[in-house]
C-alpha cells in the first residue's frame, strides 16, 4: 500500500529541515533535465539559497509556499506569487512547480496544483498564469486541469544540458 500526499502550506520561519529537504527537491529537477530557471553544476546550497530567498517572500505575504510530504519528507512544492501590481488585484503566478523525480507518477503534481488554486480563491486570486515547457510533464498536467496555452515563445530559456528550450503562456480563471 502506497502512502498518501499531505500538501502543507509552510509558514514563517521556514525551518532547517524543510528548506533542504525544499533545497534537495530542487537539485533534483535541476539533475532531471527541468528547465526550472537554473543550470549545472548546481549544488544544494545554491538550492537551500534559493529556498531562503523565498522563505523572505513567504514572511513578507508575497508568496504562498506549498509542500507535498509523503512519509515525512518533503517531495514536491509549488509556488503562488501574490506581489502583482494595483491594477492586478485578481491575479496570481504559479511558480516552480517541482516534485522529485522519485515521487513521481502519484498524484503529487495534481494534488498540489489543486491545492494553490485552492489557496488563490482564499486570497480573492481568480487568474492565474505560470510558463512551462510545451510537451512536458507539467504542461500535459496542466492542461489536464483545464489550463489555458495562451501560446509559444521559441528559445525562451535553456535545459541544464544548454539546449534551448520553448516555453508554453497558460492561464486559468478559477471558478467559485
Amino acid at each position: 500500500m502506497s502512502e498518501s500526499v499531505e500538501i502543507v502550506s509552510l509558514a514563517a520561519p521556514i525551518g532547517d529541515r524543510a528548506l533542504d529537504e525544499l533545497g534537495q527537491v530542487l537539485t533534483d529537477c535541476v539533475a532531471g533535465g527541468a528547465s526550472v530557471s537554473f543550470m549545472p553544476p548546481y549544488s544544494s546550497r545554491d538550492a537551500r539559497a534559493f529556498f531562503e530567498k523565498i522563505a523572505s517572500n513567504v514572511a513578507a505575504g508575497d508568496v504562498v509556499l506549498l509542500v507535498a510530504i509523503i512519509g515525512g519528507k518533503i517531495v514536491g512544492t509549488v509556488q503562488l506569487g501574490l506581489d502583482t501590481p494595483p491594477n492586478q488585484p485578481h491575479r496570481a503566478d504559479v511558480k516552480k512547480m517541482l516534485v522529485h523525480r522519485s515521487a513521481r507518477g502519484r498524484g503529487v503534481g495534481a494534488a498540489l496544483m489543486a491545492a494553490i488554486e485552492d489557496e488563490a480563491r482564499k486570497r480573492g486570486r481568480w487568474l492565474l498564469v505560470l510558463d512551462t515547457v510545451p510537451g512536458e510533464s507539467g504542461h500535459r498536467l496542466y492542461l489536464r486541469a483545464g489550463w489555458q496555452q495562451s501560446g509559444i515563445v521559441p528559445h525562451y530559456a535553456l535545459f541544464p544540458d544548454g539546449r534551448l528550450c520553448d516555453t508554453a503562456i497558460m492561464w486559468k480563471r478559477l471558478k467559485g
